[in-house]
Formats: C-alpha cells, structure tokens, sequence
C-alpha cells in the first residue's frame, strides 16, 4: 500500500502538472526571443529575431497613447500592443490593449481563447459583463479607476452607455490573446455558415439570417 508520503508526491506532481498546462503561453527559455514576423517558418508563437539584430524598439510603442477613431459600425475601437506591433512581447505572455468607445459604443460580444482580460477604465464610464457557461450573466457598471477581470474564453461586452466618450487599458496573459466576435464570427465567416444552420439555431428564418449576414460583409 502507498505511503502518505507518496500519495503527497503524486499529488504535487498533478498540481504542477495541472499549473503548466492551464498557463496561457508556453514559458520562455531564454532571456529574450523578439519575434522575426518576417519568418516563413511556422511555429508555435514565432522564431526568434537574430540577438545581434534586437533593439530596444522591438520593446517599444506608442501606439495606445491616444484615442482611436470610433466613427465605425459599433462606435468603439480596439488598438492592440501584442506582438504583432511590439515583437519583444514574443514568448513573454502578456499584452496590452486599449479600447475607446463613442457615446453609446459598444465593444460587442467576443471572446479570447487564449486569455483572460483585466480592464482598467481610463476615463468615462461602462456597463460592461461577461457569460458563464451556465448561461449567467455577470455584470458590473464602472467609472474611472475602476478594474474589471473578464475570464478566458468566456463571451463579454462593454458598452458605453454615457454622454461622453470613455477608453480603458486592457491586460491579458498572452502575447497574442485572439478575439472571436459572435456576430462577425457567425454571420460574417468565409466561406459562410450554412443559412440552415444558423436559422435553426437561432430559430429564425433563413431570409432574416441572409440579412444579418449582408450587415457584416465587408465595405466596398
């Protein structure tokens, strides 16, 4: 029969196993490996950027410093500071975003397969929430200074129910979080989801889905 001790072994070994398995992006095993974008080789997260070719700009951006334009559909934009625009972010699993939403705006409901999100509201102020996979709806109204924690993979929204604009920072644990959006996900995908399909499952009529599917076609 086991010993106490040995049941103690294997159940650390099952917490540690459990804690490396559930982390967002694989650990680093190096000091740096700024991402080569350049690189047609395909791998988990991207190769590594020569050491001798690394500047301090590949750690670097301005980009979230000011508002972006919300003259759009829904009235919010999202500006990213992944790896995509800061390649020093490769391999060190988190970045940044920031969110700016028009008077009304809404960032509408997504989700972030590999990240949880954490906002921070800059200014102005939001009805944001998220859904359990009971079918709850977790919800919260914010102001400035306030922090909101969205899990992963878990559909959420914020919207700006205010008369002025209002912006946050977003941080998630992953340098490239991904983001699904139910509508253009569903409604917008190419080649499209089957009118069938999403009539039944939105127990509506194939006419209905045919025009929901032309609002998210892209502009021409």
């Amino acid at each position: 029969m086991a010993s106490p001790t040995s049941f103690l072994s294997i159940f650390l070994c099952l917490v540690a196993f459990l804690f490396i398995t559930v982390s967002a992006d694989p650990d680093m095993l190096q000091d740096l490996c700024v991402a080569d974008l350049s690189s047609g080789i395909k791998v988990n997260g991207f190769p590594c950027k020569d050491a001798a070719n690394v500047s301090s700009l590949d750690f670097f951006s301005q980009g979230i410093a000011n508002p972006g334009l919300t003259n759009n559909t829904f009235g919010a934009l999202v500006t990213g500071a992944n790896v995509m625009t800061i390649p020093g972010l490769n391999t060190l699993g988190v970045s940044l975003a920031r969110i700016d939403y028009a008077p009304g705006g809404l960032n509408p409901p997504h989700t972030h397969p590999r990240a949880t999100e954490v906002v921070y509201v800059l200014e102005g102020t939001l009805d944001v929430g998220f859904l359990t996979t009971a079918n709850r709806l977790i919800s919260q109204s914010l102001k400035k200074g306030d922090v909101f924690a969205f899990p992963r993979g878990l559909v959420h929204f914020q919207k700006n129910n205010g008369r002025v604009p209002a912006a946050v920072i977003a941080a998630f644990n992953s340098q490239l979080p991904g983001t699904q959006s139910l509508g253009a996900t569903l409604f917008g995908s190419t080649p499209p989801v089957p009118d069938e399909i999403l009539s039944q499952a939105f127990q509506t009529t194939p006419r209905i889905v045919r025009n929901i599917k032309s609002r998210f076609q892209p502009k021409k």
